[in-house]
C-alpha cells in the first residue's frame, strides 16, 4: 500500500515539473516545503507516530524531501537559463563592442623601475625603512648638528610626540647598518617630506633613491665610477657627467653630480642631480654606539652614498614643467607616457 508520503512526493514532482514560471514554483515550495507545507508537517507528526514505526516513516520523510528540494532546484535553474538565453538572443553581435580604455604606469613609477633595474644589474638590493622617524635616525646618526637649518621645525614636519616625517631616505642607511654588518650595499627607495611651498619645482612631499655601498677600500674613484654608469645607463651612452665640491654632513669629501646630455631639453646645460660623498666616519660611529659593537671599524671599512631625487629626476627625463602634474590625476597629462 501507498504511504501518505509517496502520495505527497508524486503529487508535488508533478506540480514542480508543470510550473510554468518562477512564481508558480515558489508557490509550490511554500506549499510542500514551507513551515506550514504537506511535508513539513509530517515532521511534526513524527513525534506521535508508534517507536516501532518512527525509523521506518523518518527515513522516508528525508527521502521525500531529498528529492523534492532537488526538483525544485533543478526546475529553478532551468528558468534561469531560459533567462539568460533569451537575453543573449537580444545581443546584436554585429554592433562593434564597448571599448575599454588601458592604463600604464605613471610617470613616476616608471622612473622608479628604470632607476632600481639599473642598480640591480649593479648587485645592490632593496631596503626599506618607516616614513615616521626619530630624530636619531634622521639627523643625529648622520652627523647633523643640532644648529642645522634641516631641523627646524619650518623645515621639517614634527609630529606632538617629537617624532617627524623623514626628510630623506638617509635614514634606511642607518637602520641597514643597524640590522647588518659589512659588507653591504643597498638601495633605499621611498618618500620625503620637507616644509616646502607647493609650486612649479617644490613639493612637501617628494620621492628619492638613495645608495649605499660600504666595503673595504672603498674610495671617491668607486663612487664616481657606479655614478658614471648609472647616468650613462639612465640618460644613455653620450651623457657627460660632472662632480662639483659640496658640503653634506653626513659624507667627507662631498660632491654634487650633474649632467649634459642630447636626449634632455637644453642638451648643452649642465643639471644638476643629485647629491653624493664618502661616507663620514662620524656616521660609521654612530651606528657603532648603537649597535654596541665595533662593526663599522672607520679603520677598516669605508663607503660611499648618494642621493636622487626621483621626481626631479623624471621632470629632466620626460620634459615635465610642473611637478604638481604628477599628483593632479589628468588624463590629458599620463596618457603621454602609455
Amino acid at each position: 500500500m501507498t504511504h501518505p508520503l509517496e502520495q505527497i512526493r508524486d503529487e508535488a514532482l508533478r506540480e514542480i515539473e508543470s510550473a510554468p514560471d518562477e512564481q508558480s514554483l515558489e508557490a509550490a515550495r511554500v506549499k510542500y516545503l514551507g513551515r506550514s507545507g504537506s511535508i513539513s508537517s509530517w515532521g511534526e507528526q513524527m513525534k506521535t507516530l508508534p517507536k516501532e514505526e518512527k525509523p521506518v516513516v523518518g527515513k522516508l520523510l528525508n527521502e521525500v524531501r531529498t528529492a523534492v528540494t532537488a526538483a525544485i532546484e533543478t526546475r529553478g535553474q532551468q528558468f534561469q537559463s531560459q533567462k539568460e538565453s533569451g537575453a543573449l538572443a537580444k545581443i546584436d553581435i554585429s554592433l562593434p563592442g564597448t571599448p575599454h580604455e588601458l592604463g600604464t604606469l605613471h610617470p613616476l613609477t616608471q622612473m622608479w623601475e628604470r632607476s632600481i633595474e639599473i642598480f640591480r644589474r649593479m648587485g645592490f638590493s632593496l631596503a626599506d625603512g618607516p616614513d615616521i622617524e626619530d630624530e636619531w635616525h634622521c639627523f643625529d646618526a648622520l652627523n647633523t648638528p643640532a644648529e642645522h637649518p634641516a631641523r627646524n621645525e619650518q623645515d621639517t614636519f614634527y609630529l606632538p610626540d617629537g617624532r617627524l616625517l623623514r626628510t630623506h631616505t638617509s635614514t634606511v642607511q642607518i637602520r641597514t647598518m643597524q640590522a647588518a654588518p659589512p659588507p653591504i650595499r643597498v638601495i633605499a627607495p621611498g618618500a620625503a617630506y620637507r616644509r616646502d611651498e607647493l609650486d612649479a619645482t617644490h613639493s612637501p612631499q617628494f620621492h628619492q633613491i638613495e645608495w649605499l655601498y660600504v666595503d673595504e677600500n672603498v674610495s671617491v674613484a668607486d663612487l664616481k665610477g657606479a655614478l658614471e654608469f648609472f647616468m650613462h645607463e639612465l640618460f644613455g651612452p653620450g651623457t657627460a657627467v660632472q662632480f662639483r665640491p659640496h658640503y653634506f654632513p653626513f659624507t667627507e669629501p662631498s660632491l654634487e653630480v650633474y649632467v649634459k646630455s642630447k636626449v634632455l631639453k637644453g642638451g648643452e646645460r649642465w643639471i644638476e642631480v643629485a647629491g653624493s660623498g664618502v661616507v663620514h666616519p662620524a656616521v660609521f660611529e654612530a651606528v657603532n654606539k648603537a649597535r654596541g659593537d665595533n662593526a663599522y671599524d672607520p679603520e677598516k671599512w669605508s663607503g660611499y652614498a648618494f642621493g636622487l631625487g626621483m621626481d626631479r629626476l623624471a621632470m629632466i627625463l620626460f620634459d615635465i614643467p610642473d611637478i604638481r602634474f604628477f599628483v593632479q590625476n589628468d588624463l590629458r597629462f599620463l596618457r603621454q607616457f602609455a
